[in-house]
This record gives structure tokens, C-alpha cells and sequence, in this order.
């Protein structure tokens, strides 16, 4: 009987239609039914490295529509297996003239793995749904990075990768290749409250530096000696391959992936795809501006742009941005107004505290060769030992980015949203923001929330508490000013937070109104509010 490996997966959802990712132990049909509701939609797997993955797409959905589903392989019921105490997964559609509920968080170690990182967020999220305790459920599941560890391994994943390679073979305690990733996905998402939970709520996400590897396209400098390991080509085209069967393909709606290339040569072959993911997996990373990870969906009044702020990154010799030029364009069009809402969602965050963003800007500078050579050589050593490499530390991103969203917020571009909201991960700790100046129509924040589970310890907690203060941030802006570093476009102050615990966050949108809800899990089953705001007036 051919069983199902991961999944089933609800990934991108419309008001009227919906993708279900599975991943299988032998290549058959996959189909999804509910004879009452006339559901019956099926796909064939296709194969890669020799592991196998269907992605079956529903149309004709009615909106706000919630629908349970089964998944039969080859003529037999896989899902739901054995009564296990959660509901039904559903098909849940989304409703463009209601409340829209966006959940989102980051950098999350798998449970059962390691000891020393707290409740999952995630799981506990789960659990609060199944057992009817929410009064509302989210409409979206954001995931904005580090959904994997493949540099930080767990005892279970290692001793994986004893049974395939001698342990002192490099990437030493690192997973090396396709195979790795796939026992890595395995492990994080083998949970059964969190495999329902991705069964039965939508759900998208991004990449960030630990889906490959720590400081992932820190500098041109880390991507030389990157490549110049013997090892590296099949650690980068296995990570990537690897996420966008995992990650990326349920981000793309229906028409975006009948019109990218890559989709249409997986599914146009007859054979093992491995080599056309590899081949394309080394061009991403070597010609960043050859693929989009990049991706923008409306629900109703919302939109919602998520940026790759990892792997379309611009790092030659002379020239360096969080963005390529290609990717930049697209993100400049795709800010506008004439949305109660503009979201952009990037793992890192644009607006961090103060006193850490003026260390970035003025590292960048330094590294530049603002303090001449020896300078340079030095800043580049800070920057990869302290992980200086979020949008500060690419100033002019940093300016190109404020100036849409200004222009947005000022009506420039069409009547401005009530809100324009950032929402990242990554740094392990969750505040809210909001830019002081200049004036805008609209309001601006940063929302963070990080980490769903691992969360900063001793010393790494108390640096960026004291980084936090207020009272940091001057003596960091001196330091940039000397380095010839301008004002920021933008002034911000952090109003909520930090809080260090492992949390989860939702974001709700109704009408012109925008709040946010962190919540941080007590133990593995229940979860506690941890703060509260509200974004528009």
C-alpha cells in the first residue's frame, strides 16, 4: 500500500481555489475527495532524488468555504489515518469581504529533537485550535524562515547522516546534500498536532539563512569562500531543490505556477527530476536575478508581498543590495495604494532596534573601506562573526524601500492604506515599531515576532535587551556619523517588547483596523496572550 510520508498540506488558498502538497513513499495518483461536497481533484507524483511529491490543485471552490477532505492513493484513504483525537483537516477558502487573520512567526528547532528550547509555539498553536478553545481561527499561516536548522542539527539528524558518511566527512555536523534536507523536513514537521495544523490551515513561507546554512549571502566575501569548498555545489543545489519542492511550490497560486519554467519541466518529464532541480538550483544561487522567490497575493482589501531577502541578493565585487535589480523592480510595483492594507513580509527585519541598525549601517560602511583597507578587512570579520547583514547593513536597500513606502503611506501612489506593516523573524526576539517620521496618511510598523522555538539565552539575551534601550542608540548613530553614514529616511521608536519568549503572532484586518495579538506557550498544549496592540486608530 503506497503511504504518505508528509502532509497532506494546505498551501495557497484563493477565495475559490486551493493546493494540497503530499509527499509520498512510491510514485502513484493523489487525489482529494469529499463525495458530499463533490469534491474529487487528483495529480500524479513526480519524482525527485528519488523521493516522491504530488501537488493536487482544486478550482471551483465556493468563498469562505470549509470543506473537509480526505486523501486516497491509488484507490486508498491515506488521510485521515487512525483516530488520534483532532478534527477533520478541512479545505478552508478565504472569504475577500471578511476578517482576514494572518499568524505568522520564525526559527523554530524541531521538538523531540534537542533539549534546552522551550514549548513549541507551533504545536501549541495546534493544540489550541483542536480543542475548540479559539474563538477564531486564522486565515493564514505565515512561516518567515529558518523552517529547517541544516548547520544546527538535533542527535537524531546526526546520527541520520552517520548512517550515509563518515562523521568527520565535511560539511562536519551539517547536512550536505538533497537527501540530508529530506530527513530535515521529515523531523520538523513529523509532529501530529503540527502536521494537522498544516493539513487544515493555509499556509506560506520564506526562507532564511539556517534553511541553508548561517549567514547565508552575508557578504561577496562568505559566497567566495562558500564556493571554493569541494562540498559547497551539492549543499546549495540540495537546499535549494529541496525548498522549492518543500516550501516554495505551495507559495505560488494556480496561474504562477502554470507559467514558471521549472514547474513545466518537472512536470513534462518522464523520468527522475533531480538533475533539472540541481541545474536550476545552482543557477538561482550563482544569477540570483534568473529566479523570483518573491511573491505578492491580494485578499480583499489586504495585500500581501513577501520578499526574499536571502537568496536575490546583489553581492559582486563593486556592488552590493538586499535586493537585485530585477527584484527590487518588482517589489517598486508592487507597492501601491488603493488597499486598506499593504503587508510586506521579509525574514529579516527592515526596522530594527535602533541601536542595532546603526551598528549595521556604520559595519557596512567600514567594510566598504569608509577606514581604508585594513579597516575594510576588519569590518568584514565583525560582520560575519556578528551577523551584521539584516537591511541596515545595505543602506541603500534600506533607502530605496523607505522611499515606496513613504510614497504609499503619502498617497502617492494611489489612496494610501490605513496601515503598511512589516512582519519578520530571524533576530529571536518579538517587539512592535512605529515610524515617528516623516508624516504619513498611513501608519507604518514593524512587527516581529521570533522565535516559535529558540529562544536567545544569557548572554545573547542580555546584549540585546541592552540594545534595545533608547538610550543605546546615540552613541551608535555617532559611530555611523563618523563613518559618513547619512540619516536614516526614516525615524522609528520601539513600543512594545521585547519579549524573548517563544511566540506566535496574528495579525487581523478588518475594515481600516489593524491589531496584533503575540502569544507565547506555557506548556506543549496552551498558550498565553504575551502582548497586544493596536496598529490604526
Amino acid at each position: 500500500m503506497t503511504a504518505l510520508v508528509l502532509g497532506p498540506h494546505l498551501r495557497h488558498v484563493s477565495a475559490h481555489t486551493a493546493t494540497i502538497w503530499v509527499e509520498t513513499d512510491r510514485p502513484c495518483e493523489v487525489r482529494v475527495v469529499n463525495a458530499e461536497h463533490g469534491l474529487d481533484a487528483a495529480a500524479r507524483t513526480f519524482t525527485a532524488h528519488g523521493h516522491h511529491y504530488g501537488l493536487v490543485e482544486i478550482d471551483g471552490l465556493d468563498a469562505g468555504a470549509r470543506i473537509p477532505y480526505e486523501v486516497v492513493l491509488d484507490g486508498e484513504k491515506v488521510w485521515p489515518g487512525a483516530p488520534d483525537g483532532f478534527p477533520a483537516s478541512q479545505i478552508r477558502t478565504l472569504d475577500p469581504g471578511g476578517t482576514l487573520r494572518i499568524s505568522f512567526g520564525s526559527c523554530r528547532r524541531s521538538p523531540g529533537t534537542a533539549e534546552g528550547f522551550g514549548h513549541d509555539a507551533l504545536a501549541a498553536f495546534a493544540h489550541r485550535l483542536r480543542s475548540g478553545a479559539a474563538e477564531v481561527w486564522p486565515d493564514i499561516l505565515l512561516m518567515v524562515g529558518d523552517q529547517v536548522y541544516a548547520d544546527e542539527l538535533s542527535e537524531e539528524m546526526r546520527a541520520f547522516i552517520r548512517g550515509r558518511r563518515d562523521a568527520g566527512e565535511p560539511p562536519v555536523d551539517e547536512a550536505a546534500d538533497f537527501e540530508d534536507y529530506t530527513q530535515l523536513y521529515k523531523l520538523a514537521w513529523r509532529d501530529p498536532a503540527v502536521r494537522w495544523l498544516l493539513s487544515t490551515v493555509p499556509t506560506f513561507t520564506i526562507f532564511d539563512d539556517h534553511d541553508i546554512r548561517d549567514d547565508w549571502n552575508t557578504s561577496y566575501a562568505w559566497r567566495r569562500e562558500m564556493w571554493s569548498q569541494p562540498w559547497w555545489r551539492a549543499r546549495i543545489t540540495g537546499g535549494i531543490g529541496s525548498y522549492w519542492i518543500y516550501q516554495h511550490l505551495g507559495n505560488m497560486s494556480p496561474q504562477d505556477r502554470a507559467d514558471d519554467p521549472v514547474h513545466k519541466a518537472v512536470r513534462a518529464a518522464s523520468g527522475d527530476v533531480g538533475p533539472i532541480l540541481d541545474e536550476f538550483a545552482e543557477k538561482a544561487d550563482k544569477e540570483p536575478a534568473s529566479t523570483r522567490w518573491s511573491y505578492a497575493h491580494d485578499w480583499g482589501g489586504t495585500r500581501l508581498i513577501v520578499v526574499d531577502s536571502r537568496c536575490s541578493r546583489l553581492l559582486t565585487a563593486d556592488r552590493r543590495g538586499m535586493l537585485d535589480d530585477e527584484e527590487f523592480r518588482w517589489l517598486d510595483g508592487r507597492c501601491q495604494g488603493g488597499m486598506d492594507h499593504l503587508l510586506i513580509a521579509s525574514s529579516l527585519p527592515y526596522l530594527l532596534p535602533r541601536a542595532i541598525h546603526h551598528a549595521e549601517a556604520w559595519n557596512e560602511a567600514v567594510a566598504g573601506g569608509a577606514w581604508g583597507k585594513r579597516g575594510a578587512a576588519l569590518g568584514e570579520k565583525v560582520r560575519q562573526a556578528a551577523d551584521l547583514e539584516h537591511w541596515a547593513a545595505f543602506e541603500r536597500s534600506f533607502r530605496e524601500v523607505a522611499d515606496d513606502v513613504i510614497a504609499v503611506g503619502r498617497g502617492d501612489r494611489g489612496p494610501a492604506p490605513a496601515s503598511i506593516s512589516f512582519l519578520s523573524g530571524d533576530i529571536h526576539y518579538s517587539y512592535l515599531s512605529r515610524v515617528t517620521a516623516p508624516d504619513t496618511q498611513s501608519k507604518i510598523t514593524q512587527i516581529v515576532c521570533s522565535p516559535l522555538r529558540n529562544p536567545l539565552i544569557g548572554a545573547f539575551r542580555f546584549a540585546n535587551r541592552i540594545a534595545c534601550s533608547r538610550f543605546t542608540a546615540g552613541p551608535f548613530r555617532a559611530l555611523a556619523r563618523l563613518s559618513k553614514v547619512p540619516a536614516p529616511p526614516l525615524r522609528w521608536r520601539m513600543t512594545d517588547g521585547p519579549w524573548f519568549d517563544n511566540a506566535i503572532a496574528t495579525v487581523e484586518l478588518s475594515g481600516r483596523e489593524c491589531t496584533v495579538l503575540w502569544e507565547s506557550p506555557q506548556n506543549e498544549k496552551t498558550l498565553t496572550e504575551m502582548g497586544r496592540a493596536t496598529i490604526t486608530d
